[in-house]
């Protein structure tokens, strides 16, 4: 089932995104939290690109095997430094699985911020325009509330976030944030300049108060003063730590529901607990 199909649907959408094992002795654990994950009805899976870009096969693998457990796949395609030989084998592998559902990202920039000479593509918006005309693939993209890093103002990522919607794009899913009136201001601004696909919240749960600095500091995303209360109380507190997380998260979304935005995305990082507390939670709001 294609994804905008879902999220044009007029329900409340609740997906999970995971990603997959750095080695290939981890992929049968990988394949057991899709399982686990499944078992909670997301409305779709998004199985990242692994770390470096250097799982697109895991990908495939676990996307699959969403797909087996009766959930929908999304699965994440990067380009950065790739050769166009390989973009388009990674296309025939997804659609010889039978996945039809793509978020075509960039990718990371090589540490030294250079691509290599023989690397096809620049942008997502080209890896976006190369999907669109191999055919067949409903193709999301990532945005960015706060501004990409790269860009100098949040106008500016805008206009390249159109360049994606015309370059095949059909929805959008966001990086995470904290503060809900980040996202009530960005989705204004996508409308005034006349970009209405889908728009995915991306919501991360944090129940792990160490991690939230390295995350934060890596995509650039602010933290609220009531945010940073609750890490600075319960964050040498696992157990707290994580009830208050997930808590936190909660909240973030009944206020996003209960303003109207219908379409939900749960980071979980590998942890099917973290989806299934705020599925819980949610139960009679979503069902």
């Amino acid at each position: 089932m294609k994804i905008l199909d879902i999220l044009r649907s007029g329900a409340v959408t609740v997906s999970c995104e995971l990603f997959p094992p750095k080695q290939g002795a981890e992929l049968e654990k990988a394949k057991t939290l899709v399982e686990e994950i499944a078992a909670l009805s997301p409305s779709f899976i998004s199985v990242t690109y692994g770390a470096g870009g250097r799982s697109g096969g895991h990908t495939i693998e676990l996307a699959k095997q969403a797909q087996n457990a009766g959930v929908p796949a999304l699965a994440h395609v990067t380009c950065v430094g790739a050769q166009r030989s390989d973009v388009l084998t990674t296309l025939d592998n997804l659609r010889a699985q039978g996945i039809e559902n793509i978020l075509a990202l960039r990718g990371d920039m090589p540490s030294d911020g250079e691509i290599s000479a023989d690397g096809y593509y620049r942008h997502a918006s080209e890896l976006m325009a190369e999907i669109r005309d191999y055919g067949g693939f409903c193709v999301g993209g990532a945005c960015y509330p706060e501004g990409h890093p790269e860009s100098q103002t949040l106008w500016e990522d805008i206009d390249h976030l159109k360049e994606k919607v015309d370059s095949g794009c059909s929805f959008l899913t966001t990086q995470m944030f904290f503060d809900n009136t980040i996202l009530y201001n960005y989705m204004f601004r996508l409308m005034k300049s006349g970009i209405t696909v889908p728009v995915v919240a991306g919501i991360m749960p944090v129940t792990n108060g160490k991690q939230i600095a390295r995350i934060c500091k890596l995509s650039g995303t602010a933290l609220p003063p009531r945010f940073r209360a609750i890490v600075d109380k319960f964050g040498a507190d696992p157990a707290a730590m994580n009830q208050a997380g997930l808590a936190y998260a909660t909240e973030q979304i009944i206020d996003l529901i209960a303003n109207g935005v219908r379409n939900i995305h749960i980071y979980t990082m590998n942890k099917p607990y973290i989806a299934g507390g705020i599925m819980h939670n949610l139960s009679e709001i979503i069902k």
